[in-house]
């Protein structure tokens, strides 16, 4: 029994490691989390997309990736496309504060492109696949018959990071309400994601 709790201590320290970073998902959940558009969509897709990917890494499933190394080529490609794009969103919204968005309430149509969105951010991001897949389950191997263990620690912490950034989000609601308080935020994605996006496709 303690070793099964040092395992899974042992993923959730790990896991929370990796994601408590600034970048691109991070920055999109918390801003959703702030407009309070999709919160619980956005969390849980967050949340249940790293843990699969984590059973995957857990699995085995890295080793055979490692193989086809183009294929990672490829994520890296349109990643990169993909965070340069809605970094330059960002960037026009800092530009143009009429088209920035406001902290209360959700636009008509908003919740599906959050949906998508997330669901692109997430499944498009190379890193993620180098810090679950890999990297996570790399060090799960090492842990023998606890390997799972190790791994349901880390998918908890997924869960409750990401929950507590999109939940969380809204205590900063007042705050971010003026439009000068967005137009820093969206600067800072917009800084975030432009950067992410070039070391992506500089890299493949």
């Amino acid at each position: 029994m303690n070793h099964a709790l040092t395992a899974a201590a042992a993923g959730f320290g790990t896991g929370l490691s990796l994601i408590v970073a600034i970048g691109a998902q991070n920055a999109f959940v918390l801003r959703q989390g702030v407009r309070r558009d999709a919160v619980l969509a956005v969390v849980g897709i967050c949340a249940l997309s790293d843990a699969l990917l984590i059973a995957l890494g857990v699995g085995g499933v890295g080793a055979v990736v490692v193989a086809w190394p183009g294929a990672v080529r490829a994520v890296g490609l349109i990643g990169g496309a993909f965070l340069l794009c809605y970094g330059a969103l960002a960037a026009r919204r800092v530009l143009r504060p009429g088209t920035g968005l406001r902290a209360e309430g959700e636009a008509v149509g908003s919740r599906r492109r959050a949906i998508l969105t997330c669901l692109a951010m997430t499944w498009l991001n190379p890193h993620v696949y180098l810090d679950t897949v890999f990297l996570l389950g790399s060090l799960a191997a090492d842990r023998g018959p606890l390997r799972w263990t190790f791994g349901l620690g880390a998918a908890l912490a997924s869960l409750c990071w990401f929950a507590a950034l999109g939940f969380g989000a809204r205590l900063l609601g007042r705050f971010l309400a003026r439009p000068t308080a967005w137009r820093v935020l969206d600067g800072l994605v917009a800084v975030t994601m432009l950067g992410l996006g070039a070391t992506l496709l500089a890299g493949s």
